[in-house]
């Protein structure tokens, strides 16, 4: 079964990193970052903490679990991070190169209702649990900060 890693990374402003994919034929969308566990990393925790330097040269520090969403082939597991420093002009993950790929760039989205509406978050899974976590006030990462 493949498993992937990603984050709903919490900035000290209140703000969510997401990734603005644009791609050829395909209306735009945003993703977490993160992406596959590999044989080498030691746990899925240290698989997220290289994809988050890989994808945004950022250091974040997992707070919990958020959510797991499994197919008969897939696992892919949210966790809830705050950030405080990252920088897109320093990534070093492999798909930014890739040919046909498209564009990444990342984005600060607002954490609130408004925010998540405003975008087109996927899975469509984990943007309706953020939806609901940030309209219940139960995120629980505010305390955190």
């Amino acid at each position: 079964m493949i498993e992937r890693v990603r984050a709903v990374l919490v900035t000290p402003d209140g703000t969510m990193l997401v990734i603005r994919r644009t791609r050829p034929g395909i209306p735009e969308y945003r993703v977490l970052p993160g992406g596959g566990v590999e044989p080498s990393d030691e746990s899925r925790e240290a698989a997220l903490h290289r994809e988050i330097h890989e994808e945004i040269a950022g250091k974040a520090d997992i707070v919990r679990l958020l959510h797991t969403m499994e197919t008969d082939d897939e696992r892919q597991l949210f966790y809830l991070a705050r950030i405080a420093t990252w920088s897109f002009d320093d990534r070093t993950g492999p798909e930014f190169s890739a040919e046909g790929r498209g564009e990444y760039a990342l984005e600060e989205v607002p954490l609130t209702l408004e925010g998540l509406d405003g975008i087109d978050l996927k899975p469509e899974e984990i943007a309706h649990v953020l939806r609901g976590a940030v309209g219940a006030g139960s995120l629980g990462v505010e305390a955190s900060l």
